[in-house]
């Protein structure tokens, strides 16, 4: 049997989602340390949808999504948050779909937490890898 064509098992293909997975959170999370609006946006599968504060957002397009990116920097910064640091709280893996919630800190430059919240994340696997589909944030 040629070795593209051996059965691999469901643990096999967890493991390889959930480190695909990884990666896009720490690319996210590093668009945030760099303010890098793209980064972040690059995230995301379109439409996005983004719950804050009671009200749900639909971004059509990165362009859409982009604008709402700079106006979230801008506040980022105003309160001086350098660093962007998330914990897993919980992920599920159901073929193409994942449901993961992390919780944040984001700090300032003396380590000093600004914002702690939880986010609740849709992801799709599209195209060969995983993007955020929809946020819920919860505060």
């Amino acid at each position: 049997m040629a070795e593209d064509t051996v059965p691999r098992d469901d643990n096999e293909i967890a493991s390889e989602a959930e480190a695909a997975i990884a990666e896009l959170f720490e690319a996210y999370s590093a668009g945030f340390d760099d303010y890098d609006g793209e980064a972040v946006a690059d995230c995301f599968a379109f439409p996005a949808v983004i719950w804050q504060f009671g009200k749900g957002n639909v971004f059509v397009d990165e362009e859409d999504l982009q604008e709402n990116i700079e106006k979230l920097f801008s506040a980022l910064e105003k309160e001086g948050v350098v660093r962007s640091e998330y914990s897993v709280l919980s992920a599920h893996v159901s073929g193409e779909v994942a449901l993961v919630s992390l919780a944040w800190v984001q700090s300032d430059a003396n380590d000093e937490p600004v914002f702690e919240f939880t986010c609740h994340y849709q992801l799709l696997f599209d195209d060969d890898e995983w993007l955020i589909a929809m946020i819920v944030n919860e505060h």
